[in-house]
């Protein structure tokens, strides 16, 4: 019987698992063919490289048998190939060896084969060695696609839990916004503004620690819950068209602390319902609620003391809310309200500048110079509607 060089004829139902036998002998790749190709389909190859060629090509094998002794290149340089290819390294490979070369066989175990078989064949030793080592190789493959599968489910739902969070967040912002009679724009810019200054600043010695790891990314997500604390000031103060009285800024004043109460009493009500294990593993969502709180807080603290609510002062004030207080400012010169008129960007770059040491953290505001362009940018991209500021 004559042995083609790339299939061992086999029945027309074959099964689907395939074995590619390596032997540069056509009566070897008959026998084991004969014995084999009534349960498998069967490939086969006359030498080194064809045996890669074949390996690497459709239907790829789902285990080879691999000669070692073999002219040109032998079975365990046709080994090495295999495992230096991405495309063939998984497929489990039993060599073949001669009855006497145990050398051979240590060599290849070591190599990475998962068995051997000897010659001259013994049919049920071959049989039993290679659907053992094919009932492996399914139970590594299914549990590769269950690991597969999670990892791709768990990333969806940290995905899918992190645009929640982030509606959440956008939500509560816009509420806050929509009671100021201002657009959600001031939202969008606002956290842009905030995202320049903190990339711009994260390797300052000064913001390294305050910005360190997934802190900025959850500075930059806080951003837009600054002034959440508006929902609770009276419409008549929160919306008067023109300059508050001393005691209705005092009111005023007290959104920074309503906010971050709000956000604190959310976060004490969710671990009070919550077990030690549901606990433990919010601490990241706390983390974030606890930046959301500083920059609540603190946005309208100023560098030399003389901010609100606390009358912080230098590096007291937390550096997200550093952050917050100059984008929260140039948003206010720069676009229009009801009781006033944006001014050009050069004259809030000056009040900006003149600002420093005072109102601002000289370092953030030296960011803000730097990235001052991309600033004037987001403010054109995103500006207010007309019909929407007046």
């Amino acid at each position: 019987m004559t042995t083609s060089p790339s299939h061992v004829p086999q029945s027309a139902s074959a099964p689907a698992q395939t074995i590619l036998i390596v032997d540069d002998t056509p009566q070897n790749l008959t026998v084991l063919g004969e014995l084999l190709k009534p349960h498998y389909r069967i490939r086969a190859a006359n030498s080194g490289e064809r045996a890669l060629r074949v390996a690497s090509s459709d239907p790829r094998p789902d285990i080879i048998l691999l000669d070692v002794m073999m002219p040109e290149m032998d079975g365990h340089e046709v080994f090495r190939r295999l495992r230096a290819d991405e495309s063939t390294r998984q497929i489990p490979v039993i060599f073949i060896t001669a009855m006497s070369a145990t050398e051979d066989e240590q060599l290849g175990l070591e190599l990475g084969a998962v068995d051997y078989i000897t010659k001259p064949f013994n049919p049920a030793i071959v049989l039993a060695r290679v659907r053992t080592q094919l009932e492996l190789k399914q139970a590594r493959d299914r549990l590769a696609n269950e690991n597969d599968w999670l990892e791709h489910e768990v990333a969806r739902r940290m995905h899918e839990n992190i645009l929640i969070q982030d509606l959440n967040v956008r939500a509560l912002a816009c509420l806050a916004e929509a009671r100021d009679n201002e657009t959600g724009h001031h939202i969008v810019r606002t956290q842009f503004y905030v995202e320049l200054l903190a990339r711009h600043l994260v390797n300052h010695e000064c913001f390294r620690e305050a910005l360190s790891g997934n802190r900025l990314a959850m500075v930059v997500k806080a951003a837009p819950l600054h002034d959440i604390g508006k929902v609770g000031i009276p419409d008549a103060i929160l919306l008067k068209p023109a300059k508050l009285t001393a005691e209705e800024f005092e009111i005023m004043k007290t959104h920074a602390r309503i906010g971050a109460d709000a956000i604190n009493k959310a976060m004490e009500q969710a671990l009070a319902g919550a077990d030690d294990n549901a606990a433990e593993q919010a601490v990241g969502a706390f983390a974030f609620m606890q930046v959301a709180t500083e920059i609540s807080l603190s946005h309208h603290e100023k560098w030399d003391g003389r901010g609100y609510p606390q009358g912080l002062a230098g590096e007291a004030i937390p550096a997200s809310a550093r952050l917050m207080a100059l984008a929260d400012v140039f948003d206010a010169l720069t676009c229009r309200r009801v009781y006033k008129e944006p001014i050009p960007m050069e004259q809030a770059t000056q009040i900006i500048r003149e600002g420093s040491g005072t109102h601002f953290d000289p370092d953030v505001v030296n960011a803000f110079l730097a990235c001052r362009q991309k600033f004037a940018e987001i403010a054109e991209r995103f500006a207010d509607p007309v019909s929407a500021a007046q």
